[in-house]
């Protein structure tokens, strides 16, 4: 299927999943969000759905199967967006893409004061030292979390880095698609 490393559990392999899917559309993609759930019950419950998606009952049976929604609307943040989400009770988690521009540590002293978000952001992209980084992050109904951060200069499967407070702001936000 994937040359995805095996990941110690079903949330980390979705996520590297997801990152690998992602990564091979190549850059400066829109965010992309993904509905994740629990393989065996896709199979049982929709076979139909589950062999157009490959699910040939090879796959563990702990596994999570992301499938990917609807574009996100671009003239609305995220933020907004995430808040009109409401997922269906087959829903067991849900994971987003995204691509940021992110500078060292060492930058962040040089940052002026009183920029606005606009202004901001064009000086963190003219900033000689920032970094583009695609965040791949996943949370399920249970409060479990898990992300990947890709750099676009060190845009290889093994230089993937994971853990699940990479983005702890993303997480929550996801998180909260859960709650009624």
């Amino acid at each position: 299927m994937s040359n995805t490393p095996m990941a110690a559990n079903p949330l980390t392999r979705a996520v590297l999943e997801i990152d690998e899917y992602v990564a091979g559309l190549g850059w400066d993609q829109p965010a992309r969000l993904f509905a994740l759930v629990d393989t065996a019950r896709l199979r049982a419950e929709q076979p139909s759905l589950a062999d157009r998606l490959g699910l040939d009952g090879g796959e563990e049976a702990a596994a999570l199967t992301p499938i990917e929604q609807e574009e996100i609307p671009s003239g609305k943040p995220l933020d907004e967006f995430l808040g009109t989400i409401a997922w269906p009770d087959a829903v067991t988690g849900c994971a987003l893409t995204v691509e940021r521009l992110m500078l060292p540590p060492s930058a962040e002293a040089e940052v002026p004061k009183d920029l606005d978000e606009a202004a901001l952001t064009k000086w963190v992209a003219e900033h000689p030292e920032r970094q583009e980084v695609r965040m791949t992050v996943a949370v399920l109904r249970d409060g479990s979390r898990e992300s990947a951060l890709r750099l676009r200069e060190k845009d290889s499967p093994t230089e993937v880095l994971t853990g699940s407070d990479l983005v702890p702001g993303l997480a929550q936000a996801l998180t909260a698609t859960f709650e009624d």
